[in-house]
């Protein structure tokens, strides 16, 4: 996997989170939703509890999964952020940390770290270098149990 696919992985699980909300939301709201019927003839006096608890067995269903995915997320961030620490290019740093940990657009880093647009795509092309390289030495080394446990910079 290169450096853009490892690094990008983190935005499409986020998209992800973003699309089960909303989901969760539109069930969510079916459950909440009461129906009356006024066609004069009445059968029964119960109402169809089953398909209430069909609804919200599967709204605590979707909730569960999205737990899960947010743990992946945030597991992958911290994968991440530890990687993006290993650049020694502050620079390089900031720009992956904006680009892959926030997600922020490009126009928007160039304008926090006050430089062009084109400054910014070209320093990024350089730190996927960096990133590569960082890649392809961790698939060389084997396991090693006395990982550093540093702070992850991760944003919310």
């Amino acid at each position: 996997m290169n450096a853009k696919d490892y690094l990008g992985q983190a935005y499409r699980l986020d998209q992800r989170i973003n699309s089960k909300l909303q989901q969760i939301s539109s069930l969510r709201s079916l459950t909440q939703r009461v129906t009356a019927s006024f066609d004069g003839e009445v059968v029964s006096h119960t109402r169809n509890v089953t398909s209430l608890e069909d609804a919200i067995i599967r709204l605590m269903e979707a909730e569960e999964e999205l737990n899960r995915q947010i743990d992946r997320l945030v597991d992958m961030k911290i994968d991440i952020a530890k990687l993006i620490d290993q650049v020694h290019n502050e620079n390089y740093r900031l720009i992956l940390e904006k680009r892959y940990l926030c997600f922020l657009p490009w126009d928007q880093i160039a304008e926090d770290m006050h430089y062009s647009r084109r400054w910014v795509l070209n320093r990024h092309e350089r730190a996927l270098d960096v990133v590569d390289r960082l890649l392809t030495e961790r698939e060389e080394l084997p396991e090693s149990g006395a990982e550093s446990r540093k702070t992850a910079k991760v944003c919310t």
